[in-house]
């Protein structure tokens, strides 16, 4: 296969980083939303949890597992323009649902269309781009978080205010079947190890795939420390609409637009800024992959909860862009640092596996953690004050997250050498 142009391995990466926009878009739409969909199916914080966070992620790592052994062996372009279609036209079928239980299938069916989104996309990225370059391609790729969770909100918060909550499902579903025939018609398929020196096509089963993974014990470290990041983020983030509607009184239009710029921009820097920092400084020293993500892990804390307790919206949007700025940095250097653990031939199903734990941990447990956290505090302490304590409660987290990282790297060394020497 010819070497590809940098202006091809550009164009492919911020294609793949547009599909994982459209993911999160369609992911965390139901955000923006949950405080109208709450009214009109009187719903508890509890249950917008597990639809916002535990019955998704159950299905999308359930269902990631087997799609990344197949993406590790057939063609993952071909995977990643189903998966659009798939998660998109059940987003679109979000919007005719009745009641809680049809919603709660409607969103069970865009976590299994997403299940195919990420772990193809990092091995594809992974292929073009070498090792020295891929912190870098993995963080710019993993800004598509922000930047769907941007157009999510802005998106969303105006058309709810305006059509209402279904129609808000429609307009970001449906441009989701054009982007997967992009994909399809315009992205090459690389070389599995085109990126690598002297790569031999490999295959493993997933047994020996798996066996490999639990031997690195940085992994199964800094994998939990990434679940425990994505559980602060997605505890603290997925109730940030609700903490501005019920503690600061904003409307729809209001939250969908502070919340854009401020997750969406903020989430964005700190992301490909992790990258950068670990790719510079880990160059020297590959524990800097784990370090840039410890120590924005510490720095968030406060910020977070200044942001949460701040009297003042103006002050606690402030503090909320910076808290989600250090808080977003573990996500690029993480996956990167996996990629460089592990032979091509097992990237997909790396990624599928972290990505397992991260979400089950974090997006399976942090809403539902918040919400029951919330709906424990609020009989004593009222609506406000229970959403405000429940989240100040899910961000000390991180603490244990930047603790977990920083062990994690006394580990790493030993493990990349003993992966050299196979």
């Amino acid at each position: 296969m010819q070497q590809p142009t940098l202006a091809y391995r550009r164009y492919v990466l911020i294609a793949l980083t547009l599909v994982y926009a459209l993911n999160f878009i369609d992911r965390q739409i139901l955000v923006i939303l949950q405080e109208s969909i709450k009214l009109d199916m009187g719903l508890s914080d509890t249950q917008l949890g597990l639809l916002t966070g535990f019955a998704f992620a159950l299905f999308y790592v359930s269902v990631g597992i087997p799609i990344a052994r197949w993406a590790d062996r057939g063609n993952r372009r071909n995977i990643i323009s189903l998966a659009v279609a798939v998660w998109s036209g059940m987003t679109a079928l979000s919007g005719l649902t009745q009641n809680y239980w049809q919603l709660l299938l409607a969103r069970i069916g865009v976590g299994v269309g997403e299940a195919g989104g990420s772990p193809p996309a990092h091995s594809i990225i992974s292929d073009y781009y070498p090792s020295e370059e891929r912190g870098r391609a993995l963080s710019f790729y993993s800004t598509g978080v922000y930047l769907g969770v941007l157009i999510g909100f802005l998106v969303g918060g105006w058309i709810n205010h305006v059509f209402g909550w279904r129609m808000a499902f429609f307009v970001v579903g449906i441009p989701g079947f054009l982007v997967a025939l992009l994909v399809r018609f315009t992205i090459r398929e690389p070389k599995r190890g085109m990126s690598e020196i002297n790569h031999k096509d490999e295959e493993s089963s997933l047994k020996e795939t798996l066996h490999t993974l639990w031997r690195l014990k940085s992994f199964r470290l800094f994998s939990l420390a990434a679940g425990l990041s994505a559980f602060v983020n997605y505890g603290v983030g997925n109730f940030a609409p609700s903490f501005l509607i019920r503690v600061h009184s904003y409307d729809a239009i209001q939250v969908g637009t502070a919340l854009a710029l401020i997750t969406g921009i903020g989430g964005a820097i700190g992301t490909y800024m992790g990258g950068w920092f670990a790719d510079k400084f880990g160059a020297k020293d590959l524990r800097w992959y784990l370090w840039a993500c410890a120590i924005p892990a510490i720095l968030s804390v406060p910020l977070m909860l200044l942001a949460l307790t701040a009297q003042d919206s103006q002050n606690t949007l402030a503090f909320l862009f910076f808290g989600t700025l250090f808080a977003a940095s573990y996500l690029g250097p993480t996956i990167a640092i996996t990629h460089i653990l592990l032979p091509p031939h097992m990237r997909a199903m790396g990624s599928a596996v972290l990505f397992f734990i991260l979400n089950l941990i974090g997006l399976g447990l942090g809403p539902v953690f918040t919400g029951m956290v919330s709906d424990l505090f609020t009989p004593t302490y009222g609506t406000a004050d229970g959403i405000r304590y429940a989240m100040m409660t899910t961000s000390l987290f991180a603490i244990l997250a930047a603790v977990t990282y920083s062990v994690a790297a006394t580990e790493l060394l030993k493990d990349v050498n003993e992966m050299k020497q196979k």
